[in-house]
């Protein structure tokens, strides 16, 4: 059985082709970009080899219509013979609301759901509607899945996603913490669990940093997220590449008036100019700290940040949970950035945490010393696994 994933953005769409009956092994990924811009761009991988093509692709149907037609059933490049080959779709879907606590089959009625949640998160859901839409059209037969950033997410307390509004706020427009990068969050703290078991560590209390463009924590409690940084929207939680983080509400207003703002500007603002980037001028951590070598101020100040408001998050969550038994550090930075872990780890001795930086400096799953009371994981992320797999579960039911 194959089944294809695909993640749609606002000007992308992201696949990758599993052979289920094959250990999940992946037969094809790639990635669509620019689309609906000029010199739209390809880039299509398999067995080691990489294709790159540049042509306009105006839409998200033109788009995956070539993906599904041309590409992956090309005699050379592709990767299987016929669409038939394909028995299930699974999408990225950002904002699932309150409706969705696990990964759904698509009918018509998830489709209005996800739908009604677009003013939820308005950037991300509306392509990843598109891509849906688009397989409807093309392969209409073939079952699609959604698999909801926010799924996971959906254990955590009421005391943990009200915020201090009017609660008819709530009631009304589903004002509250959703969290995000749930498929990531489930899929880490699934394997951490895996592995302290495995060797007969604590695995009870977890706390998982996905750190990347985008950043988020959470706290993990016997295997269920009962809280995480990010809130109504991906904004909110530890600073980030181009998103602020947490501030106070009333600077949005303060900016607005200061600068003659719309909602919108301010919006673009707070989601794509800010972050490390507003500090310093460096959206992606390993410019920042090459800035770093060189005596920028600015990219040291960034950095400190960064580190300072991971840590303060890891403190509170130790204490939400009343105790802490592992740290998972995974994404783009957490996985790959030792200079970042070092900083974190060192500031978090109080917890009788201790960083082996041999293990630390070679990437080892466990990079904290065998006596640490606290252990801290280095696991990479596999959002595409963990969809593709989802996917193939419930269209077999």
């Amino acid at each position: 059985m194959k089944i294809l994933v695909l993640n749609s953005g606002s000007s992308s769409v992201k696949y990758q082709l599993f052979d289920v009956a094959n250990d999940y092994t992946v037969l094809a990924k790639g990635l669509i970009e620019r689309i609906n811009l000029k010199n739209s761009k390809i880039t299509h991988i398999t067995n080691g080899h990489e294709t790159e093509f540049v042509e306009d692709i105006p839409n998200h149907t033109t788009a995956i219509k070539k993906l599904l037609e041309n590409i992956l059933t090309d005699a050379k490049i592709g990767a299987i013979t016929s669409l038939s080959e394909i028995e299930g779709i699974g999408h990225r879907v950002v904002h699932g609301g309150e409706k969705f606590c696990a990964s759904v089959v698509i009918d018509d009625t998830v489709i209005q759901t996800i739908k009604d949640c677009c003013d939820l998160a308005p950037l991300h859901n509306p392509p990843n509607l598109l891509g849906i839409e688009a397989c409807r059209n093309i392969v209409p037969d073939t079952p699609q899945v959604a698999v909801f950033d926010t799924a996971f997410h959906q254990t955590m307390p009421k005391k943990a996603y009200v915020y201090g509004l009017p609660y008819d706020q709530y009631l009304k427009y589903g004002v509250r913490r959703y969290g995000f990068h749930g498929t990531s969050h489930k899929y880490v703290s699934e394997q951490a669990i895996a592995f302290l078991s495995k060797n007969n560590l604590p695995h009870e209390k977890i706390i998982t940093c996905h750190l990347g463009n985008g950043c988020s924590l959470a706290a993990v409690r016997n295997g269920k997220s009962i809280d995480t940084s990010m809130g109504l929207t991906p904004m909110e939680g530890v600073l980030m590449g181009t998103r602020s983080g947490d501030l106070d509400p009333c600077i949005v207003l303060y900016m607005m008036e200061k600068e003659n703002l719309t909602l919108d500007e301010v919006t673009a603002t707070l989601n794509k100019k800010s972050g490390l980037l507003g500090l310093c001028g460096k959206s992606d951590m390993r410019d920042v700290l090459a800035a770093i070598e060189k005596k920028d101020e600015l990219a040291k100040t960034a950095c400190d940040v960064f580190v300072y408001r991971i840590v303060k998050y890891i403190g509170a969550y130790a204490a939400a949970m009343n105790g802490l038994d592992a740290l998972i550090f995974t994404a783009g930075i957490g996985e790959r950035s030792i200079p970042i872990r070092t900083l974190i780890l060192n500031n978090l001795t109080f917890l009788g945490l201790t960083v082996d930086q041999e293990k630390n400096e070679s990437h080892a799953t466990r990079i904290t010393t065998d006596d640490s009371r606290v252990h801290a994981l280095v696991i990479p992320t596999n959002e595409e696994l963990v969809i593709a797999h989802d996917t193939y579960h419930l269209i077999k039911k």
